[in-house]
């Protein structure tokens, strides 16, 4: 089978390398799926350029990627979740199946510590993938193992939204227009920035309620208190990182939520945490969430018909490009690699 592998101390795209491996065969226990498609996150830019949590480059030659859907070809003995044919997408956290998250479930994740789904074939435990419904293709449901359970983590199993929040959510990239659908879902009012009209109309036809473009009005945070009285947001999803988390404080109402879920604004800046004491302000970090969490994310979707938004899809080959292509920062959503048609 074909593979792409980021070689052992590579840093930096030119490190992905296109390579064949050995068919997987399922022992017990597990099962074998062809993987159709694969979505990329920002945390990928981060492993292949061997800046991922500080850790450094790659320690040994690793398959990237956490996200990703297919067709289970093959099962081993044992297994009775699947059969030859279900169509599946793979866990973030293949160890974390409910509950509260821990170390020993956080020690294993896809595209990182164990190898990730930008393969032809990938075999792993049974208990490490969800069915998908049916009304996704196989690159909508690839887009959501990690920004869409982050999202439903940050909205619902943690934040607990309830129609007549307000959520404010930061550029519109995979996680901020899930969670636009998601929120509005749940009878949330949105709020949203953008750098670009046009990224700020596509997040209004997804259901956005207040738009507001950040170059144009650098004090943003102050268009959210005004547009809510001067009480603030109940919600902020925070992807921007500490170059943008004190307007995301002064943007939330007293008591409100701010949950940290990347750094994409870059890692320069310095929070001050007196507002978070004055508005006695809940600052939330989260990665990801549990295979649980997936699963009711996957009913809910379902349910009412959504579907994510999808920039791109780049051809098995061509899967530098999309590493290029989100780092560019032209993309609105998720940019997904094909590997079927």
């Amino acid at each position: 089978m074909k593979t792409y592998v980021i070689r052992k101390g590579s840093q930096g795209i030119d490190g992905l390398e296109c390579v064949e491996r050995a068919d997987p065969v399922p022992a017990a226990g597990e099962i074998v799926v062809r993987v159709h498609a694969t979505s990329l996150n920002y945390r990928d830019q981060a492993i292949v350029a061997g800046m991922y949590m500080g850790r450094g480059p790659v320690t040994r030659d690793t398959v990237p990627l956490s996200d990703g859907a297919g067709e289970v070809v093959a099962v081993g003995t044992g297994v009775t979740r699947f059969q030859a044919g279900d169509r599946v997408a793979g866990t973030f956290f293949p160890a974390w199946l409910d509950g509260p998250p821990s170390a020993a479930a956080f020690r294993r994740q896809l595209g990182g510590a164990e190898d990730g789904m930008l393969s032809e074939y990938v075999l792993r435990e049974a208990d490490a993938f969800v069915p998908i419904p049916g009304h996704l293709s196989f690159a909508e449901a690839a887009t959501l193992p990690c920004a869409g359970v982050t999202v439903w983590n940050a909205l619902f199993a943690t934040g607990r939204i309830v129609p007549g929040d307000s959520v404010l959510l930061l550029g519109t990239g995979g996680v901020s227009l899930l969670a636009v659908q998601l929120a509005r879902l749940a009878g949330a009012r949105v709020f949203i920035t953008s750098s670009s009209d046009a990224k700020l109309e596509l997040a209004r036809s997804l259901g956005a309620t207040d738009t507001i473009n950040y170059r144009q009005v650098p004090d943003w945070e102050q268009v959210v208190l005004d547009r809510t009285g001067g009480i603030g947001v109940d919600h902020v999803l925070e992807v921007g990182g500490p170059a943008t988390l004190n307007r995301s404080l002064a943007a939330v109402r007293v008591g409100g939520t701010v949950t940290l879920l990347g750094v994409i604004a870059g890692r320069d800046g310095q929070a001050n945490p007196l507002p978070m004491i004055g508005k006695t302000i809940r600052l939330q970090g989260l990665l990801v969430g549990s295979r649980a969490m997936f699963e009711a994310l996957t009913r809910a979707a379902a349910h009412a018909g959504l579907r994510p938004h999808i920039d791109r899809v780049f051809p098995f080959p061509a899967a530098a490009e999309a590493y290029r292509y989100q780092l560019s920062g032209q993309h609105s959503g998720k940019i997904v690699v094909s590997l079927v048609g």
